[in-house]
């Protein structure tokens, strides 16, 4: 007796039955791991290679087993083919596993490794990586955009990258190798959201399934001062692509992490984005005739630290009369006269505003100071991202106490965080406040209204 020959059917990419569902998801599980296979297939589809073979050794009994298994299922309802395409869409993200970059050797960044040689956990360290700033990382993210690069769990790109999306993060952070979704955290350290920055990712990685759902992004800045949605670098179906996100994605939103590059170091953003480091770029930046981020910056520090009133609108990149009179209005503030207080940036203007450290414009301390002002305020250095103290926490429980707690998902805690901005926002704009007045950072009247 001969074992019955099965024709294999291709399901339709479109279709939501449960058992074209099925099938995508076993051709997706049918990969080799190396390829993001799920190892646990493998066994099975091995077995089943033994079974078949038995069958034909020992006259067909074996393939009744097999026959079995490929007999048509029962129709399906109509909730049934809900969820079969639910679960679909949420594996409709497949990855490539770790590998070596790919291609000839011109192709190949200068100390990949040989093909077969895949970094292991131990070798990932700081020492190890390559050193890359975050105006770099967005503009290899940027060369894939422009070349509308396919998406493919297989192909290689010219530079020796494969083409999905953690590929496409290895390539941006110039890895020695291509990752996945799985390994990539190794490379980088767990970071707050609020503490998003250019070149940082967005990864979600499902261990239990990994091609349903994983998936990881490149942060390319926020869209608006809500920071309620991004910039994203992706590589996605059908190609590379640069678009606004809601934070942190379409789907899954809440299980996305955000990351940072072990070996960044210091340098541009990139993207047009806001620079951030704390070091004193220097006196040419600002002055008559500057036009630049660092400008942006400090108006932007000024503002939060009451010189909004000198702005009658920006702050902007192009140095103007409003900065220079808000810079020697914060300079005054300190006590400072003379040519300290020319209404030009020094280093030592420039350290206390990134530190949130002095006096605020109108008299009250910053976060290095202990005291506040009449109404009990601590200055609004005291609420920005990176502070923690006392006067944060206090805030988040007033917040809470008032009911505008529902952004907090813990705490809440003395360091300050999204949740904390987007609360204080929702409590401004209660009292009729927008624009500028409910930008969720906290200011004498805030404080005294919500603690009235």
């Amino acid at each position: 007796m001969s074992v019955p020959v099965f024709e294999e059917i291709e399901p339709a990419p479109d279709c939501g039955c449960q058992g074209c569902a099925r099938q995508r998801r076993d051709l997706a599980l049918g990969l080799p791991v190396r390829a993001g296979g799920h190892p646990a297939a493998h066994g099975a589809r091995r077995a089943l290679v033994l079974v078949t073979a038995a069958g034909a050794v020992l006259g067909g009994g074996g393939a009744t087993g097999v026959a079995t298994a490929l007999t048509p299922r029962a129709p399906v309802t109509p909730a049934d083919a809900a969820g079969a395409a639910d679960a679909a869409l949420a594996s409709d993200t497949p990855q490539g596993g770790r590998a070596p970059l790919h291609g000839p050797p011109g192709t190949q960044a200068e100390g990949a490794p040989l093909p077969g040689a895949v970094p292991t956990t131990s070798q990932i360290s700081v020492e190890s990586l390559r050193r890359t700033t975050r105006t770099e990382i967005i503009n290899r993210a940027k060369t894939w955009v422009s070349a509308q690069v396919p998406y493919s769990m297989e192909k290689y790109w010219s530079d020796g990258y494969r083409q999905d999306c953690s590929g496409y993060i290895s390539m941006a952070w110039n890895l020695r190798s291509n990752e996945w979704t799985g390994s990539l955290d190794r490379f980088a350290v767990r970071i707050d959201r609020a503490e998003l920055q250019p070149g940082d990712i967005l990864l979600f990685h499902n261990p239990a399934s990994p091609t349903r759902g994983s998936h990881v992004t490149i942060f390319g800045g926020w869209t608006d001062y809500t920071h309620t949605s991004y910039i994203a670098y992706e590589q996605t179906k059908p190609r590379t692509r640069k678009q606004a996100t809601p934070m942190a994605y379409w789907e899954n939103s809440g299980r996305y992490l955000a990351y940072r590059y072990k070996g960044l170091v210091s340098g541009g953003t990139g993207a047009g984005a806001t620079p951030t480091e704390a070091a004193y770029p220097g006196g040419t930046k600002f002055g008559p005739g500057a036009d630049n981020a660092y400008v942006t910056r400090l108006g932007r520090m000024l503002v939060e630290r009451g010189a909004r009133s000198y702005y009658a609108q920006g702050p902007g990149p192009k140095w103007g009369e409003a900065d220079r009179r808000a810079t020697r209005a914060f300079q005054l503030a300190q006590g400072w006269r003379g040519t300290e207080a020319d209404g030009l940036p020094g280093p030592h203007t420039w350290r206390l505003l990134v530190s949130g450290g002095g006096r605020d414009i109108g008299g009250s301390s910053g976060s290095s100071g202990p005291s506040t002002d009449a109404t009990g305020f601590p200055g609004r250095g005291s609420f920005r991202p990176g502070q923690s103290n006392a006067y944060v926490e206090k805030l988040g429980k007033q917040l809470v106490k008032r009911g505008f707690g529902k952004h907090y998902l813990s705490g809440p805690g003395p360091r300050w965080t999204e949740a904390d901005r987007r609360n204080v926002e929702a409590f401004q704009r209660a009292q009729g406040w927008r624009g500028a007045a409910a930008d969720g950072y906290p200011g004498p009247e805030t404080w005294r209204r919500l603690f009235r």
